[in-house]
């Protein structure tokens, strides 16, 4: 079943969540005139466009399967890796979360500024129930510099990288290879890494982080949809 094999994998694959015509619409929002070519940006999730497919998202049967019914979208990152703007992901997990303003308190490290947002390391009992899903606009294999996720790693909590490393030799690597349309939908706190695209074509990813409405410590999201 889907919910035991996200359970205890981490990751799923569901194809056809986009038509090729959906995936061409939003290369085209993503891609507007004045945006920056860096390879993507945090900040999408304030545009309606975007709001309203995080909200599509939640509504889909197949997702509601992995997303708890009381999740919210709280960020969207575009990425778009290709031979010109190319990049190594090495092996790490997501620890990160955006959030309104800084707080102090010693549950929270990490502290960091991009794209006029605030982000940081909450304690792990948030991370755990983070849900991200990876809309692939474009067919993705590995000379596209496919996603390669380690399976079950994230059920060992925030391990360090001589743990990570430990866990990707023993459980070995499983590359996430996709048709345009497909959505990876992976917790977090799973072990994953990119290698450079070599081939010619373009990887461009909707990356949506779901997560608790409330969070603790007098913390609250930058951005809810």
């Amino acid at each position: 079943m889907l919910r035991t094999a996200f359970a205890t994998q981490g990751f799923v694959l569901l194809p056809d969540v986009l038509t090729a015509s959906e995936c061409a619409d939003l290369a085209d929002q993503v891609e507007t005139p004045g945006r920056s070519r860096s390879g993507g940006t945090r900040s999408l999730l304030a545009q309606p466009w975007c709001m309203a497919l995080a909200r599509r998202l939640r509504s889909l049967p197949a997702l509601s399967v992995v997303l708890d019914a009381q999740s919210v979208a709280v960020q969207c990152t575009f990425f778009e890796k290709t031979t010109a703007r190319n990049w190594l992901v090495p092996l790490h997990q997501d620890l990160s979360i955006p959030v309104a303003t800084q707080v102090a308190h010693p549950g929270l490290q990490g502290w960091s500024e991009k794209e006029g947002e605030f982000f940081v390391q909450p304690p792990v009992q948030v991370l755990e129930q983070l849900v991200a899903v990876r809309l692939h606009l474009d067919a993705c294999q590995a000379d596209d510099g496919a996603l390669r996720v380690v399976p079950g790693s994230h059920n060992a909590g925030v391990l360090s990288p001589d743990s990570a490393r430990s866990w990707r030799d023993q459980a070995g690597e499983v590359a996430c290879s996709t048709a345009a349309g497909t959505a990876l939908v992976m917790r977090p706190l799973l072990l994953h890494a990119s290698s450079k695209a070599t081939g010619s074509s373009r990887r461009r990813v909707l990356h949506f982080v779901f997560g608790p409405r409330e969070l603790p410590h007098g913390l609250g999201w930058h951005q809810m949809a």
